[in-house]
């Protein structure tokens, strides 16, 4: 499977980052321990939703729908 996420920081509850991986729980972990220059700064995070995929390629093309301006406001009003 193949998973698109949001994560919310803890310490920083306004900010929220949106990936994809095929492994959700070492993902989180990486996040957490620092590895991402886009996460390291509001650590720590929480899963706040995420949704699984067959395809890989779906997975990818969501993650960027939620990146986008359109993919915000959807996520703000489903999630």
């Amino acid at each position: 499977m193949h998973y698109t996420y949001i994560l919310q920081s803890i310490s920083n509850p306004n900010n929220f980052y949106t990936g994809f991986t095929s492994d959700l729980k070492r993902r989180l972990k990486e996040h957490n321990s620092g590895k991402s220059i886009y996460t390291n700064k509001f650590l720590p995070w929480k899963i706040k939703n995420y949704v699984a995929f067959e395809d890989k390629e779906k997975a990818k093309k969501f993650e960027n729908f939620l990146k986008s301006g359109n993919g915000r406001v959807f996520s703000k009003k489903h999630f």
